[in-house]
């Protein structure tokens, strides 16, 4: 058994291993479905991480800042798959939330471009991906083996990336169907979860901000816990 403290210092006895998503939905059912991630001992994590010990734990929702920030950043991976799906040849770079919303640079080759006349196109494909319900699955690789999987993924901005890390980083992946980023995460737990979001811009953005490297495509959107809010 492990014993949690909860919001206002209240402590509950659960059994080991028990994910904060269960917790949560112990508490009450409109917890369980605002959730977005949680906050383990001061850590933002994943709502489905096991606990295994004695913590204080934190169930975040869209009114969190690390909540808003957890669906925004799972819409740009939504964004970054639709645009695969569409683009197959679209190389990306980084697609993280912001404080106002998301964004994903994105190399097209072959002289392809994207304008917001696309936008109604792209959106289309981010519902389909929403209504598939795709789980977010995360697993870890060694720097060898995660370089080797973005390689054989025609992911050359993610390989340069991890030659940029430290020699002792983690390098995590997120899965939704048959889409993997390489992310540090947290992201909420299924694709229906990203109930409002629409695609706002599209700009040029120089590789690592740095204006000797490639231009790319920068896509931006904003997404909220309904369509009321949009």
């Amino acid at each position: 058994m492990v014993n949690i403290e909860l919001k206002g210092g209240v402590v509950k006895e659960f059994d080991n291993g028990i994910t904060a998503m269960e917790v949560a939905k112990s508490l009450g059912m409109g917890l369980y479905k605002a959730a977005c991630v949680c906050r383990i001992d001061g850590e933002v994590k994943d709502l489905r991480t096991p606990i295994d010990k004695d913590c204080k734990l934190e169930i975040l929702t869209f009114d969190d800042d690390d909540g808003k920030r957890a669906l925004r950043h799972t819409a740009s991976h939504v964004l970054a798959q639709a645009v695969k799906r569409l683009y197959p040849e679209a190389d990306f770079a980084y697609g993280p939330a912001t404080d106002n919303g998301f964004y994903y640079d994105v190399d097209l080759p072959g002289g392809v471009k994207i304008s917001e006349d696309d936008f109604p196109a792209i959106e289309a494909e981010m519902k389909k991906i929403v209504k598939e319900n795709l789980k977010f699955t995360v697993f870890e690789k060694p720097r060898a083996e995660a370089i080797a999987l973005m390689e054989e993924r025609g992911e050359k901005y993610k390989v340069e990336h991890i030659g940029d890390l430290d020699d002792d980083a983690r390098i995590t992946f997120y899965q939704q169907g048959d889409y993997i980023d390489m992310c540090v995460g947290p992201h909420i737990c299924y694709t229906k979860a990203l109930k409002a979001f629409k695609l706002t811009g599209v700009s040029g953005a120089y590789w690592k901000g740095d204006k000797d490297n490639k231009m790319l495509t920068r896509i931006n959107g904003v997404a909220f816990r309904n369509q009321e809010e949009l």
